[in-house]
């Protein structure tokens, strides 16, 4: 539930601290700290407890199996999922979506950002550090795979593979934005599901085209793990508001639930949509106020309820995710579709 009032227009933050699920053990992060900057989450059950999940940290070259149960996270082993480097120093895979399919065996898939690493203090000169920021681009533009039963530890048939940067290279709409900084509206991806065992749908939280339309991708899986070079795609343009572009898929039932965000860093709001997955019209569930501490990055859908959905809430910035249930509505009003122009 949501702590507080809403006082002279201000939105309360999304719960507090209280409301956040313990975790137990320890959610790797950077220099083998505390996570705290999980970026998505998925599980290889979409229903009861306890279940067998994975999180990643866009900071890491792991993903790191949990398990989850009603109230609870506790946190098992790491998955090694790039080995690239520059100059002897590991790179991030800056993985930022979570999905799992059932189809062949049961599968998990992690995608990278495909975008301009970020880089808030300008630190990185396009000139001067032109090589690093290849290498840096080269290692996020990956989507990782691997076959597991979801028992914790359990992986084998780890395949990489790079040949969705060149499907976003060959659709007008995107390639332009492709290694542009996020804050010019640069290409990143922050989402990432499955639809139906065979199509992989990659959410954008940037570009944001015309100000207003968020986008998702539709490539089937096995053009993409295949040894064919299709570049055959499908590029959805969805109303998510203002300024507001894709924080993370999740796959529920028939429905994809789409949480969005701001494009760009800094003030902006978020909200839960659900989407059919085929359609270019959406349905806002809830929308989510603004912590410039707590930025909502990761949604798990976790059971009905007598009114609507129960769904978890990861956060970036925030210690191990704080991982937080929040009750969103079964369906809501329809925001006018985006201009196919």
């Amino acid at each position: 539930m949501l702590l507080g009032l809403v006082v002279a227009g201000v939105q309360p933050s999304i719960a507090a601290a209280d409301d956040a699920w313990p975790v137990k053990k320890r959610l790797i992060g950077e220099d083998d700290g505390k996570s705290k900057d999980v970026s998505g989450i998925a599980c290889a059950t979409a229903t009861g407890f306890p279940r067998s999940c994975l999180v990643i940290d866009d900071n890491l070259q792991d993903a790191q199996f949990v398990e989850l149960t009603d109230g609870k996270l506790f946190a098992g082993s790491p998955v090694k999922l790039i080995d690239n480097s520059f100059n002897d120093k590991a790179l991030e895979l800056d993985g930022e979506g979570v999905a799992f399919s059932k189809g062949d065996y049961g599968h998990y898939y992690v995608i990278g950002s495909h975008g301009h690493p970020r880089d808030k203090d300008h630190e990185l000169d396009p000139t001067k550090h032109a090589d690093k920021i290849r290498a840096k681009i080269a290692a996020s533009s990956q989507i990782v795979r691997f076959r597991t039963t979801g028992a914790d530890g359990n992986v084998s048939g780890l395949e990489r593979t790079s040949k969705l940067r060149d499907v976003i290279g060959a659709e007008p709409a995107l390639r332009n934005f492709m290694d542009v900084r996020l804050e010019k509206n640069g290409l990143t991806i922050e989402g990432v599901a499955i639809k139906d065992d065979r199509t992989l749908l990659a959410g954008f939280r940037g570009p944001v085209l015309d100000g207003k339309c968020a986008v998702v991708l539709a490539v089937e899986v096995a053009s993409l793990f295949g040894d064919g070079k299709s570049s055959d795609h499908r590029l959805y343009r969805l109303p998510l508001g203002d300024g507001r572009g894709v924080r993370d898929l999740a796959s529920f039932g028939d429905r994809i639930l789409v949480l969005a965000g701001p494009g760009a860093d800094g003030p902006g709001t978020y909200a839960v949509y659900a989407w059919d997955g085929a359609s270019e019209s959406v349905e806002l569930l809830k929308d989510l106020p603004f912590d410039p501490k707590r930025k909502p990055e990761g949604l798990l859908p976790l059971d009905k309820t007598s009114t609507g959905w129960r769904v978890l809430i990861l956060f970036d910035g925030d210690k191990e995710g704080a991982p937080t249930p929040i009750e969103i509505s079964a369906s809501g009003p329809r925001p006018p579709p985006c201009s196919s122009g």
